[in-house]
């Protein structure tokens, strides 16, 4: 199951009013008091030539809502599918991870910054033409930081960041939009990752905030530079939602 990750192609999220007297608090408002926002789930999926990556994961407030400030549960796994080598026999590698992180957000309105600490588990196997498959399973720990901010009206800012001590990673993206007359933001994103002797830079367009099937969507895509291969595109789907 670990490895069944780098496969997958899809992932799926399975999704009263009431009425009340005019002098008191409608069923729903009375709802969402009692019950304030306070899980995500969210998901993703990337490609491009020699590698697929899909994940999962949720954001829980730990007392009171999403809304509002405190400390939150981040859970993630994910696996990805790739070319083992550049030249043939390619063979391919098969990796699955997982983070389990505590940590606080600050809000301030629409904003917020989050900041977590916790493990990191990555499992790898590499499958070629002939000979055994070897699995190796590396532990660390990782800190990683989460902001979404609203700089000005009609215009946001997100900005994510981890280090890893698996493989001494370390990972960014920063990501500026405006908002259309649909109501989604459109701008550049940037992203770069390091682990051990592996570099990669992206440069890319996004688009942030549309909404389907009472889900949120970010689109991405644009031009990939990697220290082991010759530059290409990429592209990715985002999701998440609240609960």
């Amino acid at each position: 199951m670990a490895y069944g990750w780098g496969k997958a192609k899809r992932a799926g999220l399975v999704l009263v009013v009431t009425a009340a007297p005019v002098d008191l608090p409608c069923a729903e408002e009375a709802s969402e008091e009692r019950s304030p926002v306070s899980v995500v789930i969210f998901g993703s999926m990337e490609a491009g030539p020699t590698k697929t990556f899909a994940s999962v994961g949720t954001k829980r407030a730990l007392g009171g809502g999403l809304a509002e400030s405190g400390f939150r549960l981040f859970l993630k796994a994910g696996g990805s599918q790739e070319q083992t080598r550049r030249q043939p026999p390619h063979g391919t590698t098969y990796k699955a991870e997982s983070q389990a992180l505590l940590g606080y957000e600050w809000r301030i309105g629409d904003s917020f910054f989050a900041l977590y600490a916790g493990s990191d588990v990555e499992s790898e196997q590499s499958v070629e033409t002939f000979g055994p498959s070897m699995i190796t399973t590396r532990y660390g720990a990782r800190l990683q930081a989460d902001l979404w901010a609203m700089p000005a009206d009609g215009m946001m800012l997100q900005a994510n960041a981890y280090v890893s001590s698996v493989n001494h990673r370390l990972w960014g993206r920063l990501a500026p939009g405006w908002q259309m007359p649909t109501g989604f933001y459109v701008g550049p994103e940037v992203e770069a990752y390091r682990e051990q002797d592996y570099r990669k830079l992206r440069l890319g367009l996004h688009l942030t905030g549309l909404r389907f099937l009472n889900l949120e969507w970010r689109l991405s895509g644009g031009w990939q530079r990697t220290s082991d291969r010759p530059s290409n595109a990429y592209g990715s789907l985002s999701l998440h939602w609240l609960l």
